[in-house]
């Protein structure tokens, strides 16, 4: 198996991720900086352990200088967390893992 520079396992002229698509991840929705709470100092959102309901709070994206929400579309318990605080994310990343 070949791994390319994006990230994607090369077999037989086919290119899947290596990140699996099963399972529930929070995806980032846009290309910008992963803060894990509202400021610097303050505890995060969410830990690993953590129940979260549809529609919560879990992170905050930082684009073009501006901080945006990014919210839970699943119920369940925090199972992984994907990205370190103040790293950079792209597009469609999983942040978070949630077990249902």
């Amino acid at each position: 198996m070949i791994t390319s520079a994006e990230g994607y396992a090369i077999d037989d002229d086919t290119a899947t991720p290596l990140e699996t698509t099963d399972g529930n991840f929070i995806k980032s929705p846009m290309v910008g900086t992963f803060y894990a709470s509202a400021s610097p100092g303050a505890k995060p959102f969410v830990n690993l352990g953590d129940i979260v309901n549809e529609g919560d709070v879990v992170c905050i994206v930082e684009a073009m200088k501006m901080m945006n929400e990014i919210k839970s579309e699943f119920t369940g318990k925090v199972i992984s967390i994907k990205v370190d605080n103040s790293e950079p994310v792209e597009y469609g990343q999983a942040l978070f893992e949630i077990e249902e």
